[in-house]
């Protein structure tokens, strides 16, 4: 007698939960008597004469933002390919680099570079007179490097888990049907990658933004930076520090409801 097979039953994704329950309204209205409070009995008076600066800081911290997560995932879906396909060279170089940027402090990163890399060029004439000189003697270019780096390394290993976990079925199909390997790539390899590593990529960025203002520290002028500018020059504690908590707070929350709607625009079948 056969043996009857298992049907298992369809997943069903649990129903979002609704904000009206009674621990998240009592939350809120605690966030709510916070910032009464902070607006009432706290000094804003300084905030029309820097809101000139805090926008030019908050678009800062945005560009570099965007352009190092960018740039920094171009660079890790190579190294996280070359760690899961190799050649064995390939591969330990990949490898290495993943483990001394993840394994050094993203702040001993930025100083090695502006301060060493920015230093060593300035005592080349050659560089001092060539066209990027002008870009080079700035603060930003070693700033988005190292954050472009230190992007780069963390995703790059999240790129190599979701490299590996792509099931060999799909591939090996792709390769039935007569595909090229650059086209399987492209087509199936490489997608369904970035769509096992999305919820990994979104709390990566939110940790890119938290990083951003390190910049401060080689004097680029950031979100953080202008913040600091007001503590100077008003003697203000809290309010400065409690307006730079509520912009983080506010990007953090919009990076956080992109990626879920990315997420939901993307079929889980099978992922």
């Amino acid at each position: 007698m056969k043996d009857e097979a298992t049907i298992l039953p369809a997943y069903k994704p649990p129903k979002a939960r609704s904000l009206l329950e009674p621990h998240r309204l009592f939350l809120m209205a605690v966030f709510a008597g916070i910032f009464a409070c902070a607006v009432i009995y706290m000094r804003w008076d300084w905030l029309p004469k820097y809101q000139d600066r805090l926008i030019a800081g908050i678009w800062q911290t945005l560009v570099l933002l965007f352009t190092t997560a960018f740039f920094g995932f171009l660079l890790a879906v190579p190294l996280g390919l070359a760690q899961v396909t190799g050649p064995k060279p390939l591969k330990w170089l990949a490898n290495g680099f993943c483990t001394i940027i993840r394994g050094t402090p993203l702040l001993l990163q930025l100083w090695l570079l502006y301060y060493g890399l920015g230093s060593l060029f300035a005592q080349f004439p050659e560089i001092r007179q060539s066209f990027m000189w002008p870009y080079l003697r700035q603060a930003w270019p070693y700033g988005f490097t190292a954050l472009m780096l230190s992007f780069a390394a963390y995703e790059g290993e999240v790129m190599r888990g979701a490299f590996a976990g792509v099931p060999r079925g799909e591939l090996e199909a792709a390769r039935a049907f007569g595909m090229r390997p650059f086209t399987m790539f492209r087509r199936i390899w490489l997608p369904r990658a970035i769509h096992r590593s999305l919820p990994t990529l979104n709390g990566e960025t939110v940790l890119q933004l938290k990083s951003t203002p390190l910049v401060a520290t080689i004097t680029v002028v950031d979100t953080y930076s202008v913040i600091s500018k007001v503590r100077q020059d008003t003697f203000l504690t809290y309010e400065p520090l409690l307006l730079l908590a509520l912009i983080y707070l506010v990007l953090t929350g919009i990076l956080v409801v992109a990626f879920r709607f990315l997420e939901n625009r993307i079929p889980s079948r099978g992922a």
